[in-house]
């Protein structure tokens, strides 16, 4: 039975079901109080749910464990009296003034006990997990990599909100269903959003997918460019508003990752800019790949392969401090032995002509991808982040960059990194050749003249 905490009816219906329970070896009974103030509501969703006619405090119903259903509505105090004086002889004496002062006991045990169970919530609360244009193929493999506890922790619950415009309102809808379906252990709650005023709330990781559709004969590089800024000049002020402090950003999908991560620290300077990152691992992982697949050996033995420069545009695949693990060649060792990549790779011309080429293999193949690969990558690079990579492994990260390998400072460059203690640090210790840091000046220069293109578009649109 259920009622107002502070109802003197409930505590003498509560005190009579006590004493049936203590009485009558097979009757148990279970006591819902709610809150004043919450009463009216809670009442009229139960009657509705059941079909039933009720309008006081308490309410009194009568389930068959065994038999299941919805229950039989008993009524109110009277009606609970009665029933109990006719089937088992028993009734309550309670006085007015025991029922007005028992009440007043349950209205404080019930505040006590919802103070008690918000505590307990503050402590168990869920990693909040935001990701924009969720509509994209990425988000939908995305999802389940993050719910299954290997990013994370198999200990840290996660909420995750799935934010778009309203056109793709049913499309997020199927995505929540699909997950909610999937019954995920720790995955508290996926909801969708298509309102921009509310986004944002409380994260504490904001996982940027947008895209534009690049077709240069449809429209100038320019206006691509002003379509991005546009997007994070929304973005950033809300992440400032509405995230946590220690908020972290991460810049993915098939367009201007190097660049939105540039933005959103330009229009949000009070997010750290080192919790702002561009994800580079979906290059890293497919030419690891085509390397094994070149040397006929496994995938997991190709080690650090370099990503610089711009990730989903001018980037260079940096071969000079790869290792190889594991490869069958006349010189065996333990498992810790290594071998440099390129002295096992012959072909020059092929690494030339398919590897590295912008008509190449890997590029087309990088090109191709929309969901699985680039889905991996941001998860991988997650995980990396709160769990540290592993030790004396590089890793390729979209970062700001101050300066290191002579980089022009004030970009988001792809350069090698190690992730430990739940940061990243460079790795300015690798050497570097002359014809290397050439191709780093070339891939910088871009990276300047798309940001001050981006800038001055928008300085254009908002003069003031």
């Amino acid at each position: 039975f259920t009622g107002k905490a502070n109802c003197p009816y409930y505590a003498k219906a509560e005190h009579l079901a006590d004493c049936l329970q203590a009485t009558l070896p097979n009757f148990r009974v279970h006591k819902i109080t709610q809150h004043p103030d919450k009463w009216e509501q809670w009442l009229h969703d139960i009657c509705e749910r059941n079909g039933w006619q009720h309008s006081q405090s308490p309410i009194i119903w009568r389930e068959l464990l065994d038999r299941g259903g919805k229950g039989q509505l008993l009524g109110g105090l009277n009606d609970f009296l009665e029933y109990a004086q006719q089937y088992y002889g028993i009734t309550s004496m309670m006085l007015s003034e025991e029922m007005l002062d028992i009440a007043d006991e349950n209205l404080q045990a019930h505040l006590e006990i919802v103070k008690e169970d918000e505590e307990i919530k503050s402590l168990i609360k869920p990693m909040q997990i935001w990701i924009t244009s969720a509509s994209a193929p990425i988000c939908y493999q995305l999802i389940p990599l993050l719910a299954n506890g290997e990013v994370f922790g198999m200990t840290t619950e996660i909420s995750i909100h799935l934010l778009d415009t309203g056109p793709f309102k049913e499309v997020l809808r199927s995505i929540v269903m699909e997950a909610e379906d999937m019954a995920f252990p720790l995955l508290r709650s996926i909801l969708e959003h298509t309102e921009i005023d509310g986004a944002f709330i409380e994260a504490d990781v904001i996982i940027v997918l947008d895209d534009v559709l690049l077709n240069l004969e449809v429209q100038s590089l320019e206006n691509y460019i002003r379509e991005v800024s546009e997007i994070c000049q929304v973005y950033a002020p809300l992440i400032e508003k509405n995230a946590k402090s220690e908020v972290r950003v991460i810049s993915s999908g098939k367009t201007f990752a190097n660049l939105k991560a540039m933005l959103i620290m330009a229009y949000g300077p009070s997010i750290k800019p080192e919790n702002i990152i561009a994800v580079a691992t979906s290059w890293e992982s497919a030419a690891k790949a085509m390397l094994a697949r070149k040397l006929n050996m496994s995938t997991a033995g190709v080690k650090d392969v370099i990503v610089w420069g711009n990730i989903t545009g001018s980037n260079y695949i940096d071969l000079s401090h790869a290792k190889l693990y594991g490869y069958d060649c006349a010189i065996w060792g333990p498992a810790n032995f290594q071998r440099p990549l390129l002295n096992m790779i012959y072909d020059r011309e092929w690494i030339h002509s398919e590897f590295l080429s912008a008509q190449g293999s890997l590029h087309s193949r990088v090109g191709r991808c929309t969901g699985m690969l680039p889905a991996h990558a941001v998860a991988t690079v997650l995980q990396y982040w709160y769990h540290g990579s592993p030790p004396g492994e590089i890793v390729s990260v979209g970062v700001l960059s101050e300066g290191q390998f002579c980089i022009p400072e004030g970009i988001i460059f792809s350069m090698p990194v190690r992730f430990q203690n739940g940061n990243w640090v460079v790795i300015k210790e690798l050497e570097i050749d002359g014809t290397t840091q050439e191709v780093l000046a070339r891939l910088a220069h871009e990276l300047i003249q798309e940001k001050l293109v981006a800038l001055k578009e928008i300085k254009e649109m908002h003069p003031y």
